[in-house]
Parts: structure tokens; sequence; C-alpha cells
């Protein structure tokens, strides 16, 4: 039998230490899933053809998406000493690994919330 000492103690202290909500933060939001997904549908895209392929999003936002998913290597930014200037994304081995995840959350949102 639990104690009720077992039962009040609280799994997660802070929201923060559940790792779901450590990938919310920095995988979720509204755009970042959108750039991993043309990414994982795409492989390699420029800047501007990632704010053609995205509605609504500014300029300003995507770069700074881009920069956070880049800093937790999610994708790998390549730049090319030519003018006018040329740079590509694409998705590391990590960011590679969420397909099947990203797949999965898609079906079940399909089903479940349209």
């Amino acid at each position: 039998m639990e104690t009720a000492e077992k039962k009040s103690k609280k799994m997660y202290q802070q929201a923060i230490e559940c790792p779901i909500t450590v990938f919310m933060d920095q995988i979720g939001g509204k755009w970042k899933p959108v750039i991993i997904w043309l990414l994982l549908l795409n492989e390699v895209m420029r800047f501007n053809e990632l704010d053609k392929a995205i509605a609504g999003i500014s300029q300003k936002m995507l770069s700074q998406q881009l920069k956070d998913l880049e800093s937790i290597k999610i994708i790998k930014r390549k730049s090319y000493p030519v003018i006018p200037p040329k740079v590509e994304y694409r998705l590391t081995e990590k960011g590679k690994s969420l397909k099947e995840n990203l797949t999965l959350i898609m079906e079940w949102s399909r089903k479940n919330l349209s």
C-alpha cells in the first residue's frame, strides 16, 4: 500500500522538469514544427524558399526561429561566400530523428483535432 506521503509527492516539482515541456519549449510553437517539417520534405532549403513556403511569418521571426533550431543542433546552416549571399538550411541527424515522432503527432492531430 502507498502511504499518504508517497501519494502527495509530485513527480515533477516544476513543469520544466517534464521532458514533454522541454520538448515544447525548444521545438514547439507556431513556426518551428513547420520549419522542421519543410526540411524533412525538402532536405535543403534556402532562407527565401522557407520564407515563401510559410505564410504569415516575418523574415525577422523566421531568422530567429532558424537561429534557435541551429543552437539546439536540429538544423545546420551553410553559408556560401558569394554575392548575393547564399545560405542553405538542412536538418542534422538529430533533426532527422524527429521524423517518426512528428509523423505520429500529425496523424494523431488529423484524427483527433480536425
